[in-house]
């Protein structure tokens, strides 16, 4: 019986999770794989993952290519770290496409999402779950409400779009994972930086940060961290197996739904009771930010990325 066991658990295929989160369940793209990794294995379908939580595998801009050449199996990325090698993914995180955690789930279900998971399929990677996180902006000096306020700052955008929309506002940029943001900020090397609700936690910016800015009632910072699977990988599963992950998958999404939006009320309570100063863009703020990336990041989509006129207009027609 013993060897029977061991033969059995050999025979186990080990599928390999990278991401660069803290390996800590109050992180929701952590938590994600752990669920993946529950379901999974439970279902008893021959197969057992492995999590390498804090980009101890993979760097976290070396995933996307890694699980597309079949290296990598799963990962949680934030899908606009391959806009260099795919533009039309930098559509995941363009400053007020995303209107709101309900906005979000209906944009998964588009014509330009469905365009969008296509171009993922043929470069070898698919989802698993979908998952959407808003954000904001932290500042370790003062509050940055509206464009004027990020001029002549160091700030880090986390995307090409934001980027652009911060350069036209006339802030220096600083790229860098968001796990480097508070060692950023320690150092005075970063002024400001916009990233999700979770990772604000997660990676306790708050430690070095004087103010918190979060957008007015439209959603201003949508950032698209699906979990994804290397195409190859999942091929190689029997059927089965493959319905298994699909499944928990689907649980995994319905995590992250719900955890999205709980993870904005996390973050407000935890920088207020942390000290930190918690502030809101009033309307006019908001558009005088929206005003500049039509001029700066919508216009390079719509000039550089292949059909990219025609994605953004299909984008900004989701309701």
């Amino acid at each position: 019986i013993i060897m029977q066991s061991q033969l059995s658990l050999a025979a186990d295929h080990i599928l390999v999770v990278s991401h660069q989160w803290q390996a800590d369940d109050q992180d929701m793209r952590h938590r994600m794989s752990t669920i993946l990794k529950e379901q999974v294995e439970k279902a008893n379908v021959g197969i057992k993952i492995n999590i390498h939580a804090n980009s101890t595998l993979f760097k976290p801009r070396d995933q996307w290519s890694a699980m597309s050449r079949g290296i990598l199996d799963i990962s949680v990325l934030p899908l606009a770290y391959a806009g260099t090698q795919h533009p039309e993914f930098n559509l995941t995180l363009m400053p007020g496409i995303i209107h709101s955690h309900e906005h979000a789930q209906r944009f998964n279900q588009s014509d330009v999402m469905g365009e969008i998971k296509t171009i993922m399929d043929q470069a070898g990677v698919i989802v698993l779950a979908d998952a959407w996180l808003a954000g904001g902006i932290a500042s370790r000096i003062s509050c940055i409400r509206e464009p004027s306020d990020a001029k002549g700052k160091w700030m880090r955008g986390a995307g090409n779009a934001f980027n652009l929309m911060l350069r036209g506002a006339g802030a220096n940029i600083a790229s860098m994972p968001s796990s480097q943001i508070l060692p950023a900020f320690e150092t005075k090397e970063l002024d400001g930086a916009l990233t999700s609700a979770s990772s604000m936690v997660s990676f306790e910016i708050y430690l070095n940060a004087k103010c918190l800015t979060l957008p007015s009632d439209k959603g201003f910072w949508f950032m698209y961290e699906p979990m994804l699977m290397s195409k190859a990988s999942f091929e190689h599963l029997t059927p089965e197996q493959q319905s298994v992950l699909r499944s928990a998958g689907r649980e995994a999404e319905n995590y992250a739904y719900r955890n999205a939006k709980e993870a904005d009320k996390i973050l407000v309570d935890t920088y207020k009771a942390k000290g930190v100063k918690v502030v809101k863009m009033s309307d006019s703020q908001f558009h005088t930010w929206i005003d500049i990336a039509e001029d700066t990041s919508y216009r390079a989509f719509r000039e550089q990325v292949p059909q990219g006129e025609r994605l953004l207009r299909l984008a900004k027609e989701v309701e």
